[in-house]
C-alpha cells in the first residue's frame, strides 16, 4: 500500500508560478512510477506529467498542453515528487492529482494504482 498526500496548490494570476508536492509513504518509493493527473469541473480526469523509476533514468513525459511550462522531478531521498508549474494559464485551473505506479511509466490513468486526495489549483485571468 502506498499513501500519497499532495500540497501546494492555490490561487495564482496567469503567468504565475506553484509548485505541487506529493509525499509518499508505505512501500518502496523508487520502485514506483509516478504521475501528475487533473480534473476540470465538467471533464475527465487528463495526464498532466509523469516521471519513470531512477533506475530506469528517471524519464519524464509530459502533455502536449503543459510541455515548455511544467516541469516534474522526484526526490527519493524525501520520497516525494514535484511539478513546478510556470507561465500558468485559466485553462490550467483543476484539481491535481498525484498518483503512482509500480513499474514503468505510462500516461493513462486507470494504469495507476495509488491516488492522493488532490489539490486544487485555480488561475485567476
Amino acid at each position: 500500500q502506498v499513501q500519497l498526500v499532495e500540497s501546494g496548490g492555490g490561487l495564482v494570476q496567469a503567468g504565475g508560478s506553484l509548485r505541487l508536492s506529493c509525499a509518499a509513504s508505505g512501500r518502496t518509493f523508487t520502485d514506483y512510477a509516478m504521475g501528475w493527473f487533473r480534473q476540470a469541473p465538467g471533464k475527465e480526469r487528463e495526464f498532466v506529467a509523469a516521471i519513470g523509476i531512477s533506475w530506469t533514468g528517471g524519464m519524464t513525459y509530459y502533455a502536449p498542453s503543459v510541455s515548455g511550462r511544467f516541469t516534474i522531478s522526484r526526490d527519493n531521498a524525501k520520497n516525494t515528487v514535484y511539478l513546478q508549474m510556470n507561465s500558468l494559464k485559466p485553462e490550467d485551473t483543476a484539481v491535481y492529482y498525484c498518483a503512482a505506479r509500480r513499474g514503468v511509466v505510462v500516461d493513462t490513468a486507470n494504469e495507476y494504482d495509488y491516488w492522493g486526495q488532490g489539490t486544487q489549483v485555480t488561475v485567476s485571468s
